[in-house]
Formats: C-alpha cells, structure tokens, sequence
C-alpha cells in the first residue's frame, strides 16, 4: 500500500443542575451573531479576565451582552424562567418566505482572535494575484482590493512527521494543498462533492461570514476559486447543501443576527446561481377542519418553513427533506419537504417557480426534543440523526425517520456520546462521526456507529489526527475521508486532513443491509 508519509432567555439556572460542564463557555464571534453557530468556547484567553461573579452564566451569551438580548441560533436572556419549547403538535408560526428573520440589535463583540493559518514555509514558492470581484464578505469591504494566495507547491510530509503504522490501519494526515487557497479560515461552511471535486460554500471565519465558492480537486489536492455569476446568495453560515444531479441546493442559513429562508441553486456546470421564488405560497393555505372538530373555525397551515439556521436536509425521492435548527428564538423540529423532481425543467424553461414547492410533512411517533447542530444522514429510506442541542442540553440520543411510513424510531444504545456540531458521513455499514463537542470540550475522536446493529464500535485510528474541533465538514472520496476547517473554541481552521480509511474500514463492512424501523 501506498506510504502514509460546532425566547432570548439564558438558562442559568436550568443549565447549572443539568450540565454544569457548559458553563465555563464564552463566544468570540465578532461578526454580530453570539454563538448563533452554538459555539461553546474554551478560550481560557477570555476566562483569564473574567471575575468568579461571571463563572456561572449562559454558555450561549458572550460576555459583553449579558444586558442585551442574545442573537443565538437558540436565542436567551437573563433574569426571566426558560420559556417552554413548543410541542410538536403545535404548528409553526407560519413566515412570508424570502424575508430573514432579525433578532434585536445588539453592539458587536469587540473580542478578535488571531487566525491560525501558518505562515508560508521557506522555500515553497508563494504568489499572490488579483481576485474576482464576485465573492467575498458584504458590508466588510469589496474582494477586488484583496489579493489571492496562489501556492505553487504543496507542502509534503517528511519522515519525522508520519509516524510508522501498519499499512491496514485508519490513518491521518494533513493534506498537501496547493492553488488558490481560501482567503479566510472556515467554519459552520458546506462541503459538497460533485465528481472529484468538493465545491465549499460559505461559513465564517473570527471576523464574519463569506460568499466564496472555492472547488477542492480530491485527486490532485489543488484549491480554484472560480467566479460565479448569477444571483449570488448573501454571505451565510450553518446553511444545508444538497446535491441534485450537478446542481446544489442551499437553504436557510444565516449571518449575525439575520436568519434565512431563501432557497438559491448552483449549477455547478455552468456556475450560475439562481434564487428561484415561491409566489404560490407566499400566503398561508386555509382548509376546514372535519365537521367533528372542536374547532370549526378555518385553520392556518405554514406553507415555507419559518428562518433558520443549524438545521440538516437530506435528499430521497425527488425530495430534500429539512429537519430541526433553530430560528433565533427557540429550537426547531419540524419536518419539511422541499419537492425538487422538476427542478431540471424549470431551469430549462428559465422559470425557478413552476417546479419547486414546499411542503410541511407531519410525521408519527415520538418526536425527537427540538435541536440544532445535529446530524442527518439518507441510509436507504431511513434517516438517521445523531446529537445536536437545543441551546440547553448536549443531546447523545440517535433517531431514525423512516420516510415512507414517516414514523420515527428511537434508538436503544448500550453505549451514548453526547454530541453536537459534529460531522458524520457514511462509509459502507458505519457512519464515521468525528469531532464535535461533547458537553464539556471539543473532540478529535471518531466515533463509528455501526448502521447494521445500530450500536456504537472502537475502533483504531492512527497518524496525525486534527486538533480537536468542532462545525467542520467530512465527506468520502476514492476511500479517503476529507476534513475541512471547524472551530475549537478561540481559533478558525483553515486546514484539510485526510483520513485514508485502508482495509480496517473496509473488511468488518456489511455489503447490504437495511435499517429496519
């Protein structure tokens, strides 16, 4: 074999029985959004200076908006009790899509944070060149006055740097990348692979959120950053990027305190946004209940799901379904439908409003606590979701939707992680789940939950793993898993590492299976 050479209430109270080890937390967002990515920070830098009056308070409200109202994905405020999360058969508040959604103002934290990008080795060949005025950060100043770091030659590994390991083992290293590489540090981005090229949109860096695409070659390690044209989205974070056939799908997302429900689409062949609208339902749908009802009054149903961010999709059937997240006042499970089946002809006909339409799907069983920053992934017709937080609590549970029967399943576990703002992407009969945080720090642990028995398994990993981190992405090329950027607490990555999965991911795998709930 080859050598290897992450209503406006903070929860002081609820949260200090419950998981005192989310509380020694600050946030250094300094884009106007405190902790709207659920970042729960260690950044002892910060801590140092604050007071043992401030130890216990809020992990989700940075220290210098303790007197004005949060802006989290799962918004709080002092001195008032928890408000109750809605119930899931309570229906949403029904919201006119294309309009973010904007919590109160508040004045920006002031907190910077150096970047940890590296300095360019001596005697790797470093140019810079003029960039497209397409991408870049609103209301930060315009790309065209900033130059492009181009890196001639990758950076190879040398042999104090790779420690020995069985050539069968699961193995890290940081990859060797070259080309135009990304102008800021990443995390709360997206990573979408087409071919052998991952197409990265959005996320944020110490400063705020961005616009670029940057395409990533899995074969080559080399980094483009082609221009766009179109209707390019707004700088976002904690979006959701779904492929269909060539083309991406992102929803939702957001920056600072402004939370969105736009739709936009990405043709990576010809590399023209879109933002298609949705006349039809821009006013809510009436119908009248059954003559039997208690209420024969005539009932309101959503027809767009409310703004939001943190939230997964997963695409079956012509479908992309959207789970979860949360909408700047509280946590979010609802279940919505975005139908996608004649997205190919409406884009042939030059009309984006003809072929797509949202639907909110009512599902059954037990409904899983409102959450964010979990995980969705397709396995079949099942999909499964690990962690995530509802602003309050860590969650470890693991549920599993059946989307034909659309009746939820909760997993029985022998052994429980908590986690959220972690990645998980499937690799045969096993999700490999990596990073995270678990309640109380960041993690570089994989965790590797076998879909055949639904229960989690060690395994060995060896090499040079990531600093622990959290709201990176993973996805699965020619047998190798990618990481890209995530966020520890003080510092924003900007770094790729490859996991080469080897026999030992492969020879305990289960060539066909199916989850049967």
């Amino acid at each position: 074999m080859a050598s290897r050479v992450r209503q406006r209430t903070h929860y002081q109270g609820s949260i200090a029985g419950s998981v005192p080890g989310l509380l020694d937390a600050v946030d250094m967002d300094n884009d106007g959004d405190t902790l709207s990515s659920l970042s729960i920070n260690d950044d002892a830098r910060t801590l140092a200076t604050m007071s043992l009056s401030q130890s216990h308070r809020s992990p989700y409200l940075h220290p210098t908006h303790q007197a004005t109202a949060s802006t989290s994905t799962f918004n709080t405020h002092s001195n008032t009790q928890p408000i109750p999360i809605p119930s899931a058969s309570q229906t949403p508040v029904p919201t006119a899509p294309g309009t973010p959604r904007i919590s109160a103002s508040r004045t920006p934290s002031s907190l910077r944070h150096a970047s940890n990008a590296a300095l360019p080795e001596a005697g790797h060949a470093t140019k810079r060149r003029p960039t497209s005025p397409s991408g870049g950060r609103e209301g930060k100043g315009n790309r065209s006055g900033r130059e492009q770091k181009i890196r001639t030659n990758p950076r190879l590994p040398h042999a104090h740097d790779v420690p020995i390991a069985p050539a069968t083992t699961m193995y890290w290293s940081r990859a060797p990348v070259h080309g135009a590489l990304p102008m800021h540090n990443t995390r709360a981005h997206t990573v979408t692979l087409v071919d052998h090229v991952a197409w990265m949109f959005g996320g944020c860096d110490d400063k705020g959120c961005w616009r670029d695409v940057y395409c990533f070659d899995t074969e080559t390690m080399h980094w483009s950053h082609p221009e766009m044209l179109g209707d390019i989205p707004p700088p976002c974070r904690a979006h959701t990027a779904t492929l269909v056939d060539r083309k991406i799908i992102v929803f939702g997302g957001g920056q600072g305190p402004v939370y969105y429900d736009t739709t936009y689409i990405l043709d990576t062949t010809t590399r023209r946004w879109y933002a298609p609208n949705f006349p039809a339902q821009s006013q809510p749908q009436k119908h009248i209940p059954d003559q039997q009802s208690q209420n024969p009054s005539q009932v309101s149903d959503p027809v767009h799901p409310a703004p939001r961010r943190a939230h997964t999709a997963v695409l079956y059937l012509g479908k992309i379904y959207i789970f979860g997240g949360g909408n700047g006042l509280t946590a979010l499970n609802d279940l919505w439908a975005l139908d996608v089946s004649r997205l190919d002809s409406s884009l042939r006909s030059g009309s984006t409003e003809s072929g797509l339409k949202w639907s909110l799907i009512k599902t059954h069983g037990d409904l899983p606590a409102p959450r964010g920053y979990h995980t969705a992934n397709l396995i079949g017709n099942v999909m499964v979701v690990v962690g995530g937080s509802d602003g309050r609590e860590c969650f470890s549970d693991v549920w599993c939707l059946n989307l034909d029967s659309l009746i939820w399943t909760r997993v029985n576990l022998t052994v429980s992680h908590r986690r959220l703002s972690h990645s998980a992407t499937q690799v045969g009969s096993y999700l490999f789940i990596v990073g995270g945080h678990d309640g109380n720090s960041y993690s570089s642990e994989i965790l590797f939950y076998n879909l055949v028995n639904l229960q989690y398994e060690p395994r060995a990993v060896r090499g040079s793993p990531p600093s622990p981190r959290g709201y990176h992405v993973t996805i699965v090329a020619d047998s190798r898993l990618f990481l890209f950027g995530g966020f520890n607490g003080h510092d924003v990555f900007d770094d790729v590492y490859t996991l080469d999965l080897a026999g030992a991911a492969y020879l305990p795998q289960v060539m066909s299976f199916r989850i049967e709930v």
